[in-house]
Order: structure tokens, then C-alpha cells, then sequence
């Protein structure tokens, strides 16, 4: 049965307000796998999965699943991006180690560097918004129809101009900045980490898969921060049920995670991110009608 979408509901200044974690509710086996997909396929692609989640409860009348799915969603797709990852990963881990040795004498180290230079405007950009309350102010179909139109034909343009002379291994401290910089704007629901973050590295010159590896590579670290900015209090009030939905949907998650980054970073060696922007775009526009019809 398709739902009836309450118009009312949806109007602009209508906010759609997280569910706190304690009174969440009880979540069906159906529900669980739409929040694992949604999840798992959006994370990576340059769609925004912050903003599929944020309307999923305001388009289809669900109620919203709370804190303890949407950090157990997160830890599925953080284990796959680190899986797929893997070389890249195991290399800045063991980096690290060097880098708190306060040395930058090896690839990982530097790798580590960088990741580290840009996740800081994200970490301090997000406690602001939390701490003022303007996070939930910009939970709103009108907030993310604008930001996946805008953001959407933004990445075509970086994507047609962009150059392609950089790679990967040639990421520098300051265009980590400059990428962590463009992060930080993707707490504004709509936006898609990964999108601006990709489009961050075509303005800069990388090639459509590196940009793409890099994107991926920040995700981890913010991904991290995230889960641990709200894991500390869902899991002194999370009961057993909450924890059974939610390994399910981390393990749905993850599957869904890892297949979509495959089929992504394939398609990349002979596809742009038109496909992607085509879909912002229309997207866009139908939440706008929306929004203020």
C-alpha cells in the first residue's frame, strides 16, 4: 500500500525533527531493510543518504528511526568503505602510529596527515550546528530539494571542467584543507558528502576515480567522528531490541555499501557523474514542487 503523503507535513517551514533514540519506535523487519538500502547505496553515490533518511519518515509516514539505526547504518557502510579500501586504509592506519610520533616520513604518515587536516572543519563546523540547534532547524524538503539542485548542477560543472592531471598519490595538505572545507558544507542535508567532496577534487584537477578514492578516504575518519559523537548515549539507553535492528541494518548496510562502491568506482573508467546529477536534478525539482505547492 502506497502511503498517503500529507502535504501540510512537507510545506517548508514544517521541520522534520529526529525521533529521539529513547522513545524510538519499534521498527518492522520492512522498514529495517528500506533504512539498510537507502543507507548502503546512498552513502557513497553523490546523492546525499543524510537527506534520503531525513524524508523516507516525511514521504512515506513512517516514523523516523532514531539514533541507534542511523548509527548502526553508518558503522555498515564505515566497514565497507574500509574493506574496499583496504590498501589506502591499512597503509594511514600504521601511519599513524608515525604521526603521533610527531614524524611525516613515510606515505602513510603523510596519508594520515591529511585525512586528519581534512576531517577537523567537519568535527568543528558539525558541533556548532548541534550545540545552536541550527542542525534540526535545516531538516526541511524545501532545504534539501534546494541543496540537491544546486549541489547536483555544481558537480556537473566541476565534473564537465574540471581537469584530470592529479591523482590520487599526489594529494597535498592544502587541498586536503580545501576538500575538508567543502565537507564541512555537507552537513547541510541535501548536499552529499561524497558529491562535494568529489567535486572539490575535479575543481582541483584529479581524475574522476581518484576523486572519487579520496571522497571515500574522508569518509572514513567523519564517519568515525560521527558514530562517536552519538554511539557514547545510544549505547547507555539502548534495550536489546534496539541493538537486534540494529546489527541488522549495519549488516544490511555494509552488503549494500560495498556492492554499490564496486558498481560505482566500475562505471567510473568510462561513465561521469552525469547519471548522478540527472537524478539530483529531478529529485531536486519534485521536492520543490512539493515543497511549496
Amino acid at each position: 500500500m502506497v502511503p498517503n503523503i500529507a502535504l501540510p507535513l512537507l510545506y517548508q517551514r514544517v521541520r522534520l525533527t529526529p525521533t529521539n533514540h529513547r522513545d524510538a519506535p519499534i521498527m518492522t523487519m520492512f522498514q529495517l531493510v528500506l533504512i539498510a538500502l537507502i543507507q548502503g547505496i546512498t552513502e557513497f553515490l553523490p546523492i546525499s543518504s543524510s537527506g534520503h533518511l531525513i524524508l523516507l519518515p516525511g514521504l512515506t509516514g513512517m516514523e523516523d528511526q532514531g539514533q541507534v539505526i542511523d548509527v548502526a547504518a553508518h558503522v555498515g557502510t564505515l566497514a565497507a568503505v574500509i574493506l574496499f579500501f583496504w590498501s589506502d586504509v591499512r597503509l594511514a592506519f600504521w601511519g599513524t602510529f608515525r604521526l603521533l610520533r610527531g614524524k611525516v616520513d613515510t606515505k602513510g604518515a603523510f596519508l594520515a596527515l591529511c585525512l586528519l587536516i581534512a576531517t577537523v572543519p567537519v568535527i568543528i563546523v558539525g558541533l556548532i550546528l548541534k550545540l545552536t540547534g541550527l542542525e534540526d532547524m535545516m531538516r526541511s524538503v524545501a532545504v534539501i530539494g534546494w541543496t540537491m539542485l544546486i549541489f547536483g548542477i555544481f558537480l556537473y560543472w566541476a565534473d564537465q571542467t574540471g581537469g584530470t592531471e592529479r591523482q590520487a598519490e599526489g594529494w597535498t595538505m592544502r587541498h586536503a584543507l580545501i576538500m575538508g572545507l567543502w565537507q564541512a558544507v555537507a552537513l547541510i542535508p541535501g548536499t552529499s558528502r561524497s558529491g562535494i567532496t568529489i567535486t572539490a577534487a575535479r575543481i582541483l584537477g584529479y581524475e574522476r576515480q581518484d576523486a572519487a578514492r579520496l571522497a571515500m578516504l574522508m569518509s572514513i575518519p567523519t564517519i568515525i567522528a560521527s558514530a562517536v559523537l552519538l554511539g557514547a548515549d545510544v549505547v547507555r539507553t539502548a534495550d536489546a531490541a534496539a541493538a537486534r535492528d540494529g546489527a541488522i541494518v549495519a549488516g544490511m548496510s555494509f552488503v549494500a555499501a560495498l556492492a554499490a562502491l564496486g558498481i560505482m568506482m566500475r562505471l567510473l573508467r568510462s561513465v561521469s557523474f552525469t547519471p548522478y546529477v540527472i537524478y539530483r536534478v529531478i529529485l531536486g525539482i519534485v521536492l520543490l514542487w512539493v515543497a511549496y505547492a
